[in-house]
Order: C-alpha cells, then structure tokens, then sequence
C-alpha cells in the first residue's frame, strides 16, 4: 500500500507544482506588460488615445493595476479564480480594442495571443491555483 501512497504522493506534487509553474507562466505577461507601461506612461497614453478610448490616463492606471497586481495575485494563488477572471476579460477587453485590425499580421497575431491567455485563464478559473497557493492555505 505504500507504493501506491508514494505514487498519488508524487502525482499530487507533479501537478501541484505543474499548476505553480502555469500560473507563473501566465502572469510573466502582465507583469512584463505592466513595467512596460510603468517605464513609458506617455507612450501608452497616447497609443490609448490613439483607439479612441476616453479618459487615457485612467485607462493607463487601470491598465498597470490590473496587470501587475493580477499578475503579482496570480502567481500568489490568492483568490485565483477571481483574479483569473478578470485577467481573462482583461485580455479579450485588450484584444478587441487594441488589436482588432486583423488584416495586419502583427495585431493578428496579437488578438489571438490574447485569446489563447483568455483560454489559459479559464483553465485556472475552472480548475484553481492548486496545492501551491495562498488559496490553499486559506482552504486548509
């Protein structure tokens, strides 16, 4: 019986860990876009104003506090499937607003990266942070 309790063991780590990395994996994006905005707000501002969305500057700050708090949040497993969520609206919201020309390779390429960040979110929304997350800590 023991070998059997290693190997679910084992099994329960792999995929723990397995759904750790993913959610690190997820957020990299967020958080790479988010300092990215940080470092050059007037550039954003202007590409914001530039698709004709109101109040750029909100915009902007919304834009940096839901990426790098939703990505700092993801990664932390804390209220994951919350967080997922609105990460997954975020992205297909983006997709939609900022890369909607699809005639152009370029913004092709981008509103179905997006859309496939939007598919991995659901997956955390469906299946939650796993084992490694402030979530399960609360949970247990």
């Amino acid at each position: 019986m023991s070998t059997l309790t290693n190997t679910l063991s084992a099994s329960s780590n792999t995929n723990a860990s397995i759904s750790l990395i993913g959610r690190v994996l997820l957020s990299a994006i967020f958080i790479l876009s988010g300092f990215s905005k940080v470092a050059a707000p007037a550039a954003m501002v202007g590409y914001i104003q530039s698709v004709g969305l109101p109040f750029p500057q909100l915009a902007l700050g919304i834009a940096i506090a839901v990426e790098l708090g939703g990505g700092l949040l993801l990664i932390a497993g804390y209220r994951t499937r919350l967080v997922a969520l609105g990460l997954a609206v975020f992205s297909v919201a983006t997709a939609l607003a900022f890369h909607n020309n699809l005639g152009d390779q370029n913004q092709f390429i981008h509103f179905f990266k997006n859309i496939a960040m939007a598919g991995g979110l659901l997956q955390v929304v469906a299946y939650g942070a796993g084992r490694f997350s402030l979530d399960a800590r609360r949970q247990g």
